[in-house]
């Protein structure tokens, strides 16, 4: 018993980390229509749009500010960016569509 309840807690953590990843990378661009109609992959991260709303899940382990300008590289500017949890603020999003 004990040792079930044991792998059951390691289970829900595990879950709970991978949860809150996927669902912490997001951000709106200025021209829908730069927009991917489908996956694109920038540095690790699967960024899926729909319209001018886009959300990633995974991504390399690297500051929000890098993935910004790399994903403004490949996609266009942005209005809006969450990375990995890390929102950045209206002069970081000045900086990173230069």
């Amino acid at each position: 018993m004990r040792l079930a309840l044991i792998a059951l807690a390691s289970l829900s953590i595990g879950t709970g980390a991978m949860a809150a990843d996927t669902a912490a990378s997001r951000l709106t661009l200025v021209d829908s229509s730069r927009a991917p109609s489908s996956s694109t992959i920038i540095d690790g991260a699967s960024w899926r749009c729909d319209g001018a709303e886009c959300t990633a899940t995974g991504g390399s382990n690297q500051p929000a500010t890098r993935a910004c300008r790399r994903v403004v590289q490949r996609l266009g500017q942005v209005t809006a960016f969450t990375y990995r949890g890390t929102t950045l603020s209206a002069q970081q999003l000045a900086t990173c569509n230069g």
